[in-house]
Parts: structure tokens; sequence; C-alpha cells
């Protein structure tokens, strides 16, 4: 898509899984692309690489007003403004899978914080970024956990809910001034976040009962996600905001998935 050729894009949660997918599918198509992580060693090693655009990596972890306050200006000093944001960091540890009743406060504010709140602020300062190009895209990524939940993650899916509530807010805030802010709902996809949450199980029994979880019979891959903000990012997408795009395989349309 030339159309991204030097667009200016962020990416929180970067350096790996669908964060490093999303990065790799815009600087592939032409873009400036900044990569915010707290994996330093994972961002830097996807900086090295060579793409059509740029990708730069910045350490930091967007639970911080301060930090997603700086992201935002190194990209506009780099490249001269920003044009696209993409919301992604999330984490959900495989300790804090627990009933809510034993959840440790600092933990649900922790998963809170980074999931949720630092969408808030990433949108916070990238607006007016976004004034001066005269319009820009938001995409969040939020979770088919947002819409249907399963037992233990209460932190989690409290998040993803609140995401796709922003994503309409913001959405309707800004729609006079060509800022668009949608989400996309990911199924179960493989990353190291899935990669985590095996534990002790055999891998390849664990990835064939996910993939079978799956009405099209397989788990998805970061590039699949990674198409799809592509798409809500283009001129293509231009007539749709507040909404979210479910990339599930089709778990969705099974009604009780879990």
């Amino acid at each position: 898509m030339a159309e991204f050729d030097g667009k200016v894009v962020i990416v929180t949660g970067g350096a790996k899984g669908i964060g490093e997918g999303i990065c790799r599918a815009f600087a592939g198509e032409g873009a400036q692309v900044l990569c915010a992580d707290v994996d330093a060693a994972a961002g830097k090693a996807l900086a090295a690489e060579s793409f059509k655009g740029d990708v730069r990596f910045s350490e930091g972890d967007v639970s911080s007003g301060e930090v997603c306050r700086k992201l935002v200006e190194t990209a506009a000093g780099a490249w001269g403004g920003v044009d696209i944001l993409c919301n992604n960091a999330g984490i959900q540890p495989t300790h804090c899978y627990l009933p809510a009743d034993q959840l440790p406060e600092e933990k649900w504010d922790r998963i809170i914080d980074v999931n949720l709140k630092s969408y808030f602020l990433m949108a916070k300062y990238c607006i007016p970024e976004f004034r001066k190009r005269g319009g820009g895209v938001i995409i969040n990524t939020a979770s088919v956990q947002g819409l249907q939940s399963a037992k233990g993650v209460s932190a989690y899916a409290a998040s993803k809910g609140g995401i796709l509530s922003l994503t309409r807010n913001l959405a309707l805030e800004y729609a006079e001034e060509n800022i668009r802010v949608v989400a996309v709902n990911p199924g179960a996809i493989l990353t190291p976040l899935l990669d985590e949450a095996i534990g002790d199980a055999d891998r390849d029994e664990f990835l064939q009962s996910v993939a079978e979880a799956h009405p099209i019979g397989r788990y998805g891959l970061p590039a699949d996600i990674a198409n799809a903000f592509l798409f809500l990012a283009s001129e293509s997408a231009s007539f749709i905001t507040g909404e979210y795009l479910c990339v599930d395989g089709g778990m969705m349309a099974k009604g009780a998935w879990a």
C-alpha cells in the first residue's frame, strides 16, 4: 500500500507477538515505525532489520504518562509528526489467572494500567499531533475477552471491555477532527503470551486444542492481526470509526466459546 510511504506509526508492545507483526507490516509498506516495549533485546533486534520503511525502538513502560508523552515527542521529533497510533501493549501474567477474590489488588492495578490506562495516555498525547496533520487513526488491540469471557481473568477481561468502550468514546469525541478510532478483537494468536499460558501442558496437544476451538480450524498468527491493522488504517476504511473488527477464526460466531 503506497499510501503508507512515509507515514509515522507508533506501536506499543511492539517488540514481540502481535505488536511485532504490526511493526513489520507497516514498515514493510514504507512507514516510519516507532516500536515501544519493555523488552529491549527484542526491540533492538527488530529495529536492526531492514524494511522498505524504518523501525526504531524506544524502551519504556507505557503505563507511565511521562513515558507516553516522551514516545510521542520522539516520533514527532524524528519524523515531523504522528499519523497512526497502534495501542497494542497488553499483559496477562500466568500467576494472575485467579478468581477475582484471590487476585491481589496490585496485580489488578498493574493489568489495568498496562492494558487500558496506557491506551488513554497514548491517545491523550497523540491527538494534538494528529491535529497538526489534519487527522489520524488510532487502532486499539482489544480481545474477544472484551465481548465474552472465561474464568480467572477478571482484570484482563475488564481491561479489554474498557478498551472497546474507550474506542467508541474517542471515536465520537474526535470524529469532526478527522480522527478515526477503531479496535481489533483477536482470537487466540500464536505469541509469547500464548506460549506462557501453555505452562506444563504438552505444547502440541495444547495448540491443537486451541486450533480446534476456532471454527476455521486453526489458531491465528500475528500477521493475521497485522493485516487487519493495515486495512483499518488505510483509506479503504475511511468510513469506519467507533467500531471493532473480530479477527478470531469465527470464535464469536459460536456464541458461548468459553
